[in-house]
């Protein structure tokens, strides 16, 4: 059986910052900006990669894609594209003089091999979440970040962790200020599934080319919605919680999903030390409504979390002795936030290792999983032993 925890060896990377003169953490003439080189331009790498445009620090100097489609939209939607080099082979990018930074947008299932090549070509690494597909994919990535240069940043797309008001949120949790942490809820409720007659069945020339045109369908590529989607939703649970759960129970299952073999609900609590649960309900079946948020309930309040704003719900903060309720909005989306902290630190010499965090949050949703399919309680060790 093989442990993970914040003892590993990368765990302690987090806590050292090493200087670096830029002539030495840049293949690029002294004092320019790092070349950026995106692997994997669907609808995510330009999203993102537009969010390092917009920041301003990097020079886009690559872009990589199998899919003619994903090149020629990078090429029109993506700032610089149109003048990057364009690569079909992931190889040939990262072995660029050219590229300092990478940024993997790829399925999930192709990270363990694009993380360990961009780690072996001591780039700094944006890695969209989850870390891999399934539990062998995710220790293949544990590996490959602990050998990774301790010069070099690592940062994985979990990007609830850098907005400042989960940060805000986070602080008085640890400060106390909520009291004893009792229970937690993630919610990621929405819609996007319809029946299958009311949706026509895309052709492909294969099986092989629709897991990869449509991977987030299949579990085989995408871990399912709980590890594809909803690992969002636990890595603040695990975060918050200060931990990562021992055991999972749950139940879940298909109602309406057209195609594919991935759940489409579920409803699965999780198990901490001490006592502390943590409930996630996900679906992809709401229709004209959903629910994406996290709730912390302690003994002297709560505090309610999303992408758009907190809430802290005090009893008798309020006038007369009412409860108060103190919310800030969001002032944009956290990704824009991820991306900053990732050049600050790039930038500054300042370089963290996330991949255990990252790996964590997703085993706490493959857990989850595991226990919906096996209708079953499941220990994070019996998970661990699969792979």
């Amino acid at each position: 059986m093989e442990n993970i925890t914040r003892r590993s060896a990368i765990g302690s990377v987090a806590a050292t910052w090493l200087v670096v003169r830029p002539e030495t953490a840049f293949g690029t003439q002294a004092n320019s900006l790092p070349g950026l080189g995106i692997i994997g331009t669907g609808s995510r790498g330009r999203y993102v990669g537009t969010i390092f445009a917009k920041d301003g620090r990097t020079r886009l100097a690559a872009i990589c894609d199998v899919q003619d489609s994903s090149i020629e939209a990078a090429k029109k939607q993506l700032p610089g594209a149109a003048q990057a080099r364009v690569c079909r082979d992931y190889q040939e990018l990262l072995n660029g003089a050219d590229i300092d930074c990478v940024l993997i947008a790829t399925p999930i299932f192709l990270h363990p091999d694009h993380f360990d090549a961009a780690v072996s070509a001591r780039k700094h690494i944006y890695c969209e979440k989850a870390a891999a597909a399934d539990v062998a994919g995710v220790k293949r990535i544990l590996r490959s970040g602990d050998r990774a240069d301790r010069s070099r940043h690592i940062q994985f797309g979990f990007q609830q962790r850098y907005g400042p008001e989960y940060l805000a949120a986070e602080r008085i949790i640890t400060s106390g200020r909520l009291g004893e942490l009792i229970l937690m809820r993630s919610h990621w409720m929405s819609g996007g599934q319809v029946k299958p007659s009311a949706q026509p069945m895309p052709v492909y020339a294969s099986l092989a080319e629709e897991k990869l045109r449509n991977w987030y369908r299949w579990k085989e590529t995408s871990g399912d919605f709980i590890v594809e989607q909803d690992c969002h939703g636990v890595d603040v649970l695990n975060w918050y919680a200060g931990n990562r759960p021992l055991l999972a129970s749950g139940a879940g299952g298909q109602k309406i999903r057209p195609y594919g073999d991935c759940n489409d609900h579920a409803n699965i609590t999780y198990e901490y030390p001490k006592g502390l649960r943590g409930f996630l309900h996900g679906c992809q079946l709401a229709q004209g409504w959903s629910l994406v948020n996290e709730q912390f309930f302690g003994t002297e309040g709560t505090i309610e979390t999303s992408r758009q704003y907190y809430r802290w719900h005090r009893p008798g903060a309020g006038p007369g002795g009412q409860t108060g309720v103190e919310e800030v909005r969001s002032k944009r989306e956290p990704t824009f936030d991820a991306v900053e902290y990732f050049m600050d630190h790039v930038l500054g010499g300042k370089p963290e290792n996330s991949t255990v965090t990252a790996a964590e949050s997703t085993l706490t949703a493959m857990l989850g999983l595991l226990a919906v399919e096996t209708r079953r309680v499941v220990t994070w060790d019996e998970m661990m032993r699969l792979a």
